[in-house]
């Protein structure tokens, strides 16, 4: 359990969204990680849905238990500690906050008694039902805690002892660490987007791993995160003469933070950044940092701010408009090209215009272009992080 240092917002109070830069105490952890790599961290549903599971189930928070296997074939769950009360479970195991599954309307509609409660939880895990049940739930994006609230009858006879047939383990997320050891050799650092989106539901849907994190305010007291690193898919060259060109707008710049802190620490200059986000004074993540590495010649940095003039400027324009120094470095001097970022359109954006540079400024046809491209991913010189 890492200890929070600081949670920080990045985006300016009057930008729609939330960003923060979150700082956390690894020291005497043992924890070693390298720029690339990410940190899995195990969300916690909020004492208010808490509340609300224990009172639908009529289940006393505080009361323990003791969890038994129903054959040696069946492990028990590894994260729960034995005896466990109830508000652990719910709190650190439970799912509630989840959409569910087919397989879950099918468990309930066989401990209903409630006549038109079981006859809709019946045609939602039917073959014929699957379409009703997409519209009901996985369009909506409704949670396993607000389907239990349509479904009181059945509710309030769920035998506890289904619970973790019932309801899915919560699965830790995955975040791209933002910082070097060798820049803060005792902590890590995340840039992380509060994920809140709107459906057809009256009440907004909230990211659960983010939206907890955001609430943490080490400011009020000592809070601690379960957390632990894993080797990522991106990968820096090791040859100190060998430019890095990152392309990370938003928070598809957090790889390359931890990128470039390493590579300073280390003394390769040759890092280039194409950073992207809609406005210079809303959403421009650790930029007394990039200019200040720019000043001392460590960094050549190339902003896209979309919304700041009346035509949309993206990081893929900016990669056009400099195709001589992108082509002299990836021709010339071996460079690596990565992208990360949200996966919608942007990495298709830019390997266009990556292609494009390869044409007019390398005189290649189109096949060609494509074929350097590919010949650059296979020798990882071209390499993605992506998410959806």
């Amino acid at each position: 359990h890492a200890r929070v240092l600081s949670n920080r917002r990045v985006t300016d109070p009057s930008h729609f969204q939330d960003v923060r830069l979150m700082k956390f105490d690894i020291a005497g952890s043992g924890i070693e990680y390298s720029a690339g790599d990410v940190v899995m961290i195990e969300p916690r549903n909020s004492l208010e849905s808490v509340q609300q599971f224990c009172q639908l189930l009529r289940l006393d928070p505080h009361s323990m238990f003791f969890l038994k296997p129903y054959d040696s074939a069946t492990p028990l769950p590894a994260r729960l500690p034995q005896p466990c009360t109830v508000q652990y479970m719910v709190e650190r195991h439970l799912d509630i906050n989840g959409v569910p599954r087919r397989s879950f309307f099918e468990l309930l509609s066989h401990f209903s008694v409630d006549e038109m409660e079981q006859e809709k939880l019946k045609e939602f895990s039917s073959a014929k039902g699957q379409e009703e049940l997409y519209s009901y739930c996985n369009r909506p994006r409704r949670t396993t805690l607000e389907v239990l609230f349509d479904f009181p009858h059945t509710t309030a006879i769920i035998p506890h002892d289904y619970l973790l047939d019932l309801i899915p383990e919560m699965r830790p997320r995955a975040f791209s660490i933002a910082s070097s050891q060798q820049a803060h050799p005792d902590q890590l650092h995340i840039l992380m987007a509060v994920v809140q989106y709107k459906t057809m539901l009256k009440k907004p849907r909230n990211g659960l791993c983010s939206n907890w994190l955001a609430s943490l305010d080490p400011q009020q007291g000592e809070v601690r995160v379960p957390l632990w690193t894993k080797k990522g898919g991106l990968r820096f060259p090791t040859d100190a003469k060998t430019p890095a060109i990152m392309v990370g707008p938003g928070t598809g710049v957090a790889p390359f933070r931890a990128a470039i802190q390493e590579r300073v620490a280390e003394g390769k200059q040759d890092n280039c950044l194409f950073f992207g986000s809609r406005g210079k004074s809303k959403d421009f993540f650790c930029q007394a940092e990039w200019e200040e590495l720019t000043q001392k010649g460590c960094l050549t940095l190339f902003t896209a701010f979309s919304r700041d003039q009346e035509n949309k400027i993206y990081v893929q324009h900016r990669i056009k408009e400099n195709g001589p120094l992108l082509w002299d470095l990836l021709h010339n001097k071996c460079a690596f090209f990565y992208i990360a970022g949200n996966a919608k359109m942007m990495p298709t954006q830019v390997m266009d215009s990556l292609k494009s540079i390869f044409q007019s400024e390398g005189g290649l046809a189109v096949t060609e272009a494509e074929q350097l491209l590919r010949d650059l991913e296979r020798a990882g010189r071209f390499q993605t992080e992506t998410w959806s």
